[in-house]
């Protein structure tokens, strides 16, 4: 087996190739070519960089032969510096640690480095090719060294800055901007902060400023507003000095100006849009680029499109004519010349009006015009004739719309409708329906033309395919949409094409998250699968565990299973074990790559293999999943290694403890000194800046830092109290009440403004309602805190037409109730609505907004019932609605009494399918549903297929324990692991687990595979099970079973066991099962969740924490310290060494 490359300093194997002259070569300053003098000279005064430098630049114009390292030694030795291998690597070492650490320290010494050597570090940025330097017997992969340093932290600001500083003086300003957008595109967008502007060229030559102006485009959407308005005033400077305008009048904004400021021209302000001449703009339009740029304006204001338009409009362009409204992009949102406006334009307009839904804000004002629009296409005609020239406006029509079409219509616009992106659940029901009944036989020509449609189709449908069209289906373009099915409907196409007869044929077939609805018992059967056929596929964690068994025993290259993406998730701690040394740190780039689907258990397996073959070059990060005592042992010296290798990951994810995360940001703050001091650290920390506390938010971060921290803090997902507190008081140190701040403040402190009193909001509301309505709509998915709803609410309540209906409900006169127009800015604030509100929505309202509603995850229960009592209104009694009724409601459903839902009409699967979406039925509401579908449908428990069961959802757990034995076999083995996903009472959970011997045997029998398969129903084994587990199969419990296992049951397990629980496991025990165990059973309990070991090979050091060894005792490949472990990625300092 080859050497694996080993990373080292250049200068260290010339000496370690060749060891130390002894004799001394009188005519060696005659005999060394000035630039190896040099370079001898630079290395005795310690000037690596400097010296690497001239090597690199002696060898671009010279060949290198074998005698030149003899001269070198030679003319040191002449010196009288006389190096040793051991002195000349402790100050290699020392040199190169020195510049990772502080890439501060490598901005000044590019800055010493005289012009030739400078330009050659720029020169080795700028390439592209995989260059190296061939020295005999050394060879240095310059290209390697330039990627990792355009990735470092810190060393990549070094470059940015350096560049900015000294390149344009040096070098070609073409050659400069490239070096920057390389080094620009690889970083954050944190570097451009609005003083920047300060250090760029004013003098650039024209096709320098283009490509710049070009980067800055790129890079448009990782800038804040302040920097996008500082960056547009250094673009637009330079332009207005170019022009020839000669006074106000005359607008510098010609058409190729508009082209080079790409987005920043929604900077502009409306005063120069309108100065922009007829002609100039005409031009501009007339760019077959222009569409193209126009269509990524997406933060266009209304009032600034309008003044586009105006303007295109006076340079003589018809805008009403079809190619004119191809070229407007965006701007056709605002468009607004409505007046006599034809049917064939209205869709035309329509059509282009798809790419709207990419602006950031005014979606309202482009659902009114769409609507208005649609009135105006569909005007003197039948919907059914002009259904396929509406394009995504079709989205905006009512359920008694959309059931007026006919079959013939919607099967003739199914390419349109197929298209549209944003259907509710409720019209894909309607309209699938519609097309199907135009077609007598389910086939795979006409469930391909479905697209976006497909949710619609009926499980049952699926089942009476044809199981080679359902092949087909899935291999074909409309599979896209697979992941937009219901798991029965899932369920229903998996079972069809298992009962095929050929399983595995039939299984090879499915493609990626699909994939993971396969069963294990459908995978032990036949698995017939190979290392690449799984490379496309998404697995669960127990086909995982199986598959990688599996072909581990049959494969002759284990290597490939490591590679083959998700499979991975199912290496253990015994195959890590396993592992040579060699085979373990060669391939461990492998998991660090797949890092994201790791366990916190494998994590901890690997850490632990990693101490045990290689410390020395073990990453920092791991350590972490190591008992914290462990963390003692990084010295100070190594502490940015350990800051950056830890920021790299998420710290949620590898520390579940929150005692040992406690000890781990102790150690960072150590290793901090408890500031931040430059915006260098904050580069360095990574993710570690989400968890810094409060004290440090508050006085350590110096000012120099925080606007790059600033930056970082905006992503971080789950600041606690203490940290938005400290955050906020900062926020209103810099820039004072919210009351004064600006339109860009505000933008740039959108994901801030949650943490502000509705007080302070009000006035954001009140001056920005717009900016306010984007900052909430980019936390669609998250619940804000109230205040900030409530300030939502009024400025959207503050804003809106309060117009009382003409024809009130009874005791509804004077209330302004909630509008479409309402309902749709709002999104979750619309929980701020009161009852009597909600009680007074109009009909039309209801109807039109109801899917929006049902989403609203803050509603009461009150708030509920009020829109239950509103749909009852609208649609009837509950024994009317039908399946897209249900559908629509969401939420609203659980305000059901069970009264109500047995009214429901139940017969398909598919309807309660919507209902079991919701996780929040009580009980007897459980059982109703439960007791309704097997009522409407007629089937018995022994009747059930796997989809029903899989389509029962939660509502299985009310079934009664007696009937579970009913369920067939050959329909539970294959949706267990959709079963053990449920919280179900401990009776019902044994029961399943009854029902799952019969499948994979005994408990005793039961593997890491099984296990994980039976998610909580696992926590249905008795005490005598639970005991006579092997220790080994602990971490393959799923979190979920352990917090489902009874306390009297879960005291039972030995102390052998609960240790080997797994760092994620023990995080799941509950209170409840702590407070019963024993004073043995919680240090078990504490030493899994610290990542103690609990396997042979894993050894403890003696002292409180790890020794390092010597290097001669370190393993072979090993480097020479943790600080070498992270490549020492600086682009003139490293070298690789190639055997």
């Amino acid at each position: 087996m080859s050497q694996e490359p080993t990373t080292y300093s250049l200068f260290l194997f010339l000496f370690l190739s060749h060891g130390v002259s002894s004799h001394t070569v009188p005519n060696s300053r005659q005999d060394l070519h000035p630039l190896l003098q040099k370079m001898a000279e630079e290395i005795i005064d310690g000037s690596y960089l400097n010296a690497l430098l001239d090597l690199i630049q002696f060898q671009s114009s010279h060949m290198w032969t074998d005698d030149l390292s003899h001269r070198v030694l030679a003319y040191l030795n002449s010196q009288n510096v006389a190096f040793t291998i051991s002195s000349l690597q402790a100050a290699v070492e020392n040199h190169l640690e020195q510049r990772l650490h502080q890439p501060q320290k490598l901005l000044e010494d590019l800055r010493k480095t005289d012009a030739q050597q400078f330009r050659t570090a720029m020169k080795c940025l700028l390439e592209d090719k995989e260059d190296r330097l061939d020295l005999k017997d050394i060879i240095i992969d310059l290209g390697e060294i330039r990627e990792r340093a355009l990735q470092s932290p810190g060393v990549n600001r070094s470059l940015f800055l350096i560049t900015l500083e000294r390149c344009f003086q040096v070098m070609n300003s073409l050659e400069c901007v490239e070096i920057l957008g390389k080094v620009l595109r690889g970083s954050s967008g944190s570097f451009l902060q609005p003083d920047i502007t300060e250090r760029l060229p004013q003098d650039l030559c024209e096709d320098a400023f283009k490509n710049l102006s070009a980067v800055f485009k790129d890079l448009y959407d990782k800038t804040s507003a302040h920097s996008q308005r500082a960056l547009y005033s250094w673009m637009s400077g330079i332009l207005q000095t170019s022009s020839n305008a000669t006074d106000d009048s005359v607008s510098w904004v010609t058409a190729e100006n508009l082209w080079i400021l790409g987005r920043y021209m929604v900077h502009l302000s409306f005063e120069e849009i309108m100065k922009i001449s007829p002609t100039e703009i005409g031009l501009f339009i007339s760019y077959d680029n222009a569409t193209k740029q126009l269509d990524t304006v997406y933060d266009i204001t209304p009032e600034l499109a309008q003044a586009f338009l105006e303007r295109i409009s006076s340079s003589n362009f018809n805008m009403r004519n079809t190619s004119t409204i191809h070229r407007l992009g965006l701007l056709v949102c605002f468009y607004d010349d409505l007046e006599l406006l034809d049917a064939t334009v209205a869709q035309v307009l329509l059509h282009q009006m798809i790419k709207c839904s990419h602006l950031r804000g005014f979606q309202t004002g482009v659902q009114k015009l769409k609507a208005e629009l649609l009135d105006i296409a569909t005007e003197n005609q039948m919907l059914n004739e002009t259904l396929g020239s509406l394009s995504d406006a079709v989205v905006g029509l009512t359920h008694s719309q959309l059931e007026s079409l006919s079959p013939e219509a919607v099967h003739g616009a199914i390419s349109t409708l197929n298209q549209v992106s944003g259907w509710a659940k409720s019209q894909v029901i309607i309209l699938s329906a519609k097309y199907l009944a135009h077609e007598k036989v389910l086939s795979f020509h006409n469930v391909s033309q479905m697209g976006a449609l497909l949710a619609g189709v009926s499980t049952q449908a699926f089942c009476s395919m044809n199981s080679k069209d359902l092949s087909q289906v899935l291999r074909s373009a409309v599979s896209q949409y697979v992941s937009d099915l219901s798991p029965a409907q899932q369920q229903g196409i998996l079972s069809k094409m298992v009962e095929a007869g050929d399983t595995a044929s039939g299984i090879v077939e499915i493609q990626g998250a699909f994939f993971k609805e396969v069963s294990l018992f459908d995978l032990r059967r036949q698995p017939g699968f190979n290392s690449t056929v799984l490379k496309d596929k998404e697995l669960g964690r127990s086909q995982a565990l199986f598959l990688y068994e599996l072909l581990l025993k049959t494969t002759r290259r284990p290597e490939e299973l490591l590679s083959a993406g998700q499979l991975v998730k199912g290496v253990t701690c015994s195959h890590i074990d396993a592992m040579s040394t060699d085979f373990f740190l060669a391939h461990f780039q492998d998991f660090q790559n797949n890092f994201a689907l790791l366990s916190p258990y494998q994590v901890n397996c690997l850490a632990w293999k990693y101490w045990e073959v290689s410390r020395l070059s073990m990453p920092p990060f791991l350590l972490a999943a190591l008992p914290a005592r462990y963390l003692a042992s990084v010295p100070a010296s190594q502490c940015v290694p350990f800051l950056i290798s830890l920021g790299k990951s998420w710290l949620d994810s590898l520390v579940l403890d929150s005692y040992k995360k406690t000890s781990v940001l102790r150690k960072v703050q150590q290793c901090l000194d408890n500031s931040i001091a430059d915006e260098y650290t904050v580069d360095i920390m990574g993710n570690l800046l989400c968890h810094l506390p409060a004290a440090i938010i508050d006085r350590g971060i110096s000012p120099r830092a925080w606007a790059t921290a600033l930056h970082g803090l905006r992503d971080c997902p789950d600041l606690n109290h203490e940290q938005k507190a400290a955050v906020r008081l900062k926020l209103l140190g810099q820039y004072g009440l919210p009351q004064h701040w600006t339109a860009d403040t505000t933008k740039d402190l959108g994901p801030f403004l949650v943490l502000f009193s509705g007080d302070e909001l009000s006035s954001i509301a009140t001056k920005f309602p717009e900016i306010l309505l984007q900052a909430a709509s980019k936390m669609a998915r998250t619940l804000p805190p109230k205040e900030f709803l409530w300030a939502v609410f009024e400025s959207v309540r503050n804003s809106s037409d309060k117009i009382p209906s003409s024809d009130p409900m009874p005791g509804c006169h004077g209330v302004a109730a909630p509008s479409s127009n309402d309902i749709f800015k709002l999104a979750e604030a619309n929980a701020c609505w009161a009852l009597e509100d909600l009680r007074c929505m109009e009909e039309d309202t209801f109807i039109r907004t109801v899917e929006l509603l049902g989403a609203v995850q803050g509603f009461s229960r009150p708030q509920l019932m009020t829109l239950k009592e509103k749909a009852i209104q609208v649609w009837d009694m509950p024994s009317y609605w039908r399946e897209h009724h249900i559908a629509s409601l969401g939420r609203i459903v659980l305000a059901l009494n069970e009264s109500e839902l047995e009214q429901l009409n139940l017969n398909s699967i598919d309807t309660v399918a919507f209902l079991t979406q919701q996780i929040e039925w009580s009980p007897r509401q459980a059982e109703s549903i439960l007791q309704g579908f097997l009522d409407d449908s007629g089937y018995n428990i022994q009747d059930l297929k796997s989809f029903h069961l899989v389509g029962l959802g939660a509502t299985l757990c009310a079934i009664n324990i007696t009937e579970i034995p009913l369920i067939k076999i050959s329909e539970f083995r294959v949706v267990v692991a959709r079963i053990g996903t449920l919280l179900c009472s401990t009776h019902v959970l044994a029961e399943f687990k009854r029902k799952a011997e019969v499948v994979f045997g005994d408990p005793t029998e039961w593997t890491s595979s099984v296990l994980q398969e039976l998610g909580t129903i696992a926590a249905g084994l008795t005490k005598a099970e639970l005991r006579m587990l092997d220790k080994d199969l602990m971490p393959y419990f799923q979190p979920s079973a352990i917090k489902c296992l009874p306390d009297e049951i879960f005291k039972e397990l030995s102390v052998e066991q609960i240790a080997s629980l797994g760092p994620e496991n023990a995080a799941a025990v509950t209170h409840a099962q702590r407070r019963r165990l024993s004073p043995l059973q919680l240090q078990s309990l504490q030493q899994a969740l610290d990542g103690a070991k609990t396997h042979s090979w894993q050894h403890a050091p003696a002292s409180s924490g790890p020794t390092r060894t010597s290097s001669s005792g370190s393993p072979a490949g090993a480097p020479l310290s943790w600080g070498l472990w992270l490549g020492c990625p600086l682009l003139v300092l490293m070298a690789k060494l190639l055997w």
